[in-house]
């Protein structure tokens, strides 16, 4: 299990993913074991749509086996959305970008990445 060297890509596909956030750790984006890509992560928002203030934690869990937070816990006003990421990430194989919120109807969140294959 290896990403790609990304220096001699044969395809990079532009993809846009949402979610509707719940109270389980739930991935808006995964890199399938064995795929034999990367995916570059470039934008992760969260909109709240509700009428109460919530929060979203946001993690890169790695092998399908250990997460690692990037958000944790970070309140979103009422009508307001969270940029998550200033700069792009990297997602190798088997590891996914999941999100958890304090509620099942506050969050919801959209995530845009590169498939890149070679």
């Amino acid at each position: 299990m290896a990403a790609p060297n990304i220096v001699n890509v044969t395809a990079i596909y532009g993809k846009t993913s949402g979610l509707a956030v719940t109270t389980s750790a739930t991935a808006i984006v995964s890199n399938a074991a064995g795929s034999n890509k990367v995916l570059k992560i470039n934008a992760l928002y969260c909109s709240n749509v509700s009428a109460s203030n919530g929060w979203v934690t946001v993690d890169v869990f790695k092998n399908a086996a250990t997460a690692f937070d990037i958000a944790y816990q970070i309140t979103v006003p009422t009508n307001a959305t969270l940029d998550v990421l200033s700069q792009s990430i990297y997602l190798e194989e088997n590891d996914s970008i999941r999100l958890t919120a304090n509620a099942n109807t506050t969050i919801e969140a959209v995530c845009s990445y590169e498939d890149i294959s070679s």
